[in-house]
């Protein structure tokens, strides 16, 4: 590892604009025998961004995907891409050591106990400080930069003892916990400095700025000795020596508009009604889709429906269950100890309720293409979005973009950031299981004029508030609305 350079000796680079993430919006894939190749990534994040990265001559930073591989920058579908190299230790201390075993637990409530492991953190430093390393050697002088996620929040500090004359954002794409759950973390003070070296330091809701605020007054001793605590709908602001940090709530979207379009394309329409002439034409199809992350309560909603079949209130006769679970962190230890339970309980509930054909859960451990699960979604007449906790979910905004014929009905999490949007849902607590199952059986059974009726002001919702919007909202804040007009070219 090289000697940091300091603000006097380093070197300024050409883009004006700058994306720091821990991966590239392209992974790169090995083929064996053949050259490497890039894959575009799926993603709102690209969708908004790529026009400013486009007409500011900008860059992302991020990490290929794949370790122990060296890439210099490079040009891919127009966009300038900057690759981070990390090796296979760095990738399982600060991917998945720090970033998945420590940080993600501590922020989503400690559903599982956080590790706290200093190797990991030492790790984490590293790596943070190669990104702002190499954000610094890309940007050009007074560039605006924008960091992403929980992986990178010391990178805004580092950045800025490297590169003063830069405007940097940080928005954090999970939930921020309760002062009490991060209070915990034995490196939270140099988190919290870390990201006060933003000058907008984003969340999706009101009460994670708001415990930002606090923790900044608590923790950044001094340097933030006074910091604004009432955040609602604006924003709060932290002093610091002579420099304004601003901290606000930012909800993310999705692309609504496109995910609508493609929903009620020919192809996908008939690929829907497959998935249902496949299934044996059932009454009513349930669909869950996630990450296979503890986060997410799949169990919970598996535990619902057993006892519903139980109880004869749902028959699997004419109700099935279809659940997407997309393979997650699969060398964690909680992962597999999460995977081996669900697909248990699935088991369990099919050797009980199913006839030979006609399964009462259908589950799929792996990647869907992103148009087979647009069909999905419109086959599907119950979408149950039901984590334990939650930023967003994005995926209960994606299932409404895809009713135009507002068709279906939502269940959602009261602890998803999408809960303070879609109030149309039927917005269940997680942890109560009788009203998990209550709220199932009311929107299984709802009449067309009240599901009409939800659907539709939840898609007035997520139709006016997409993912441009986010990204504008985001840089006027910044203090670059230049850039969020981009967002709309």
């Amino acid at each position: 590892m090289t000697e940091t350079s300091t603000p006097e000796t380093q070197e300024h680079g050409q883009s004006e604009f700058v994306v720091v993430a821990n991966r590239l919006p392209v992974d790169l894939e090995r083929v064996e025998g053949g050259p490497d190749r890039w894959k575009r990534s799926p993603g709102g994040l690209v969708t908004a961004l790529e026009p400013v990265l486009r007409s500011q001559d900008g860059a992302w930073v991020g990490w290929t995907g794949v370790a122990d591989v060296d890439v210099e920058p490079f040009e891919e579908g127009g966009l300038r891409l900057h690759p981070v190299r990390l090796s296979a230790d760095e990738v399982a201390e600060y991917y998945e050591g720090f970033s998945n075993a420590t940080l993600w637990p501590l922020y989503h409530d400690v559903i599982v106990h956080p590790d706290f492991n200093r190797t990991w953190w030492d790790t984490y430093v590293r790596v943070n400080r190669r990104f702002a390393e190499e954000t610094a050697r890309t940007a050009a002088h007074g560039a605006t930069v924008w960091v992403q996620d929980y992986q990178l929040q010391l990178v805004p500090q580092y950045l800025r003892e490297l590169r003063p004359d830069l405007l940097i954002g940080f928005f954090l794409h999970i939930p921020f916990p309760p002062v009490e759950l991060f209070m915990q973390l034995p490196w939270r003070r140099e988190i919290v400095q870390g990201l006060l070296g933003a000058d907008l330091i984003g969340f999706h809701l009101p009460g994670g700025a708001q415990n930002f605020l606090y923790l900044s007054r608590r923790l950044a001793g001094q340097n933030a000795s006074r910091a604004s605590v009432g955040v609602r709908s604006r924003m709060g602001t932290v002093q610091i020596d002579d420099r304004t940090a601003h901290v606000g709530a930012f909800p993310i979207s999705i692309d609504s508009a496109e995910i609508s379009k493609l929903a009620s394309s020919p192809r996908v329409q008939a690929r829907a009604k497959e998935i249902r002439r496949d299934l044996g034409h059932p009454r009513r199809i349930m669909l869950g889709v996630d990450r296979l992350d503890y986060t997410k309560g799949i169990d919970v909603r598996l535990f619902a429906l057993r006892e519903l079949l139980a109880e004869g209130r749902v028959d699997a006769d004419d109700t099935v269950m279809i659940q997407l679970a997309t393979p997650s962190r699969e060398r964690v230890d909680s992962y597999i100890k999460m995977r081996g339970d669900i697909e248990r309980e699935v088991g369990g509930i099919n050797g009980e309720y199913s006839k030979v054909g006609h399964p009462a859960v259908h589950y799929l451990h792996r990647p869907v293409p992103r148009e087979e699960l647009i069909a999905f979604y419109v086959a599907a007449d119950v979408m149950l979005v039901t984590p334990m906790r939650d930023g967003m979910n994005l995926v209960a905004k994606e299932y409404v973009a895809c009713r135009s014929d507002l068709g279906g009905a939502l269940v959602l999490s009261e602890f998803t950031g999408a809960a303070s949007e879609l109030r149309s849902a039927y917005l269940v607590n997680p942890h109560d299981l009788d009203g998990v199952k209550a709220a199932l059986v009311e929107a299984l059974d709802q009449t067309e004029d009240e599901g009409r009726r939800r659907m539709r002001a939840m898609r007035r919702q997520v139709m006016t508030f997409d993912v441009d919007r986010w990204a504008r909202s985001f840089l006027s804040a910044l203090g670059r609305p230049d850039l969020a007009e981009e967002t709309t070219a």
